[in-house]
């Protein structure tokens, strides 16, 4: 979304949050590292809805240069947004409902039955997992951390209306521990509604092979030939579960992507007589030729 970089800038939170309420917002963790991982994740949901849908990338240095997210950058931290996605009620103006999740999703569904869900007696909604990984070692050669609610925060349908969710306020999220946040420590039990776990399917996890919302925990398809850690049990990131659903929908992505230049996108970071192309047509016509079968 090209103006929510000068929204967080000019602090307009409030117009920002109104400017389109009767969209669904919907939230996605991005990381620099893994861009691929967010437009398959962000593509997948388009493909599949027919809602009003307002899908917003949270990144954490335009959260940075608004002056919103100030913490020190968490070494334990395995990704960018690691933190950032407890911005989304204040990115809200603490209004509506709205939807977060991490970048390395799959939907294979609409997304409106997660709204259709809601429910305004629970502050926050999640599949709440009992994941205890045995991994010790994850994606990108990142620690895996064990911890109480583990992935409870990776998918979340937000009430921003609620009282309860006021408590997390910008300087809540900028100074409580992280197991304070991620463990949703400022609600009651009974303040958490539960999603059922086909929309936050942890892949490696669950084994029943009916996921509504895959969830690439461990690693994505997006690695290809990076390190894959000996206890992950994998020759290929390739051989995960959800695999080849994946490749699927960058394929479908790249292709709507390539479809989308046309002769002046293409060259216009150069004259047409220095033979100028658009590196991003580049880069993503080898991408796709690439896996195309």
């Amino acid at each position: 979304m090209n103006n929510i970089k000068k929204n967080f800038k000019k602090l307009d939170v409030k117009e920002y949050a109104g400017a389109r309420t009767q969209k669904m917002k919907i939230f996605i963790g991005w990381d620099s590292k893994e861009d691929i991982a967010y437009q398959v994740a962000r593509h997948s949901i388009l493909k599949r809805t027919n809602s009003d849908v307002e899908i917003i990338p949270i990144r954490q240095h335009e959260l940075r240069s608004a002056g919103i997210y100030t913490r020190p950058l968490d070494k334990k931290a395995s990704t960018e947004f690691s933190l950032t996605r407890f911005a989304v009620p204040t990115l809200c103006d603490f209004k509506g409902w709205a939807v977060f999740c991490d970048c390395d999703f799959l939907w294979l569904c609409d997304i409106k039955e997660i709204f259709d869900m809601a429910d305004k007696k629970y502050a926050v909604m999640c599949v709440q997992h009992d994941y205890k990984p045995t991994e010790e070692i994850k994606m990108d050669g990142q620690h895996q951390f064990a911890y109480p609610r583990k992935n409870w925060s990776s998918m979340v349908l937000w009430n921003c209306d609620h009282p309860q969710t006021k408590i997390l306020t910008k300087d809540a999220m900028n100074h409580q521990k992280p197991s304070w946040l991620h463990r949703f420590e400022w609600l009651k039990d009974d303040e958490i509604g539960a999603i059922p776990y086909q929309y936050n399917y942890l892949e490696g996890w669950y084994k029943t092979n009916d996921a509504k919302v895959v969830h690439y925990t461990r690693g994505g398809p997006w690695f290809e030939d990076t390190y894959i850690p000996e206890d992950i049990g994998l020759k290929s990131w390739h051989d995960l579960d959800y695999a080849k659903e994946w490749k699927t929908e960058e394929l479908s992505y790249l292709k709507t992507l390539l479809t989308t230049y046309n002769y002046e996108s293409i060259n216009r970071r150069l004259p047409e007589s220095k033979g100028g192309i658009h590196p991003e047509y580049i880069e993503n016509n080898e991408r796709f030729w690439k896996y195309k079968k």
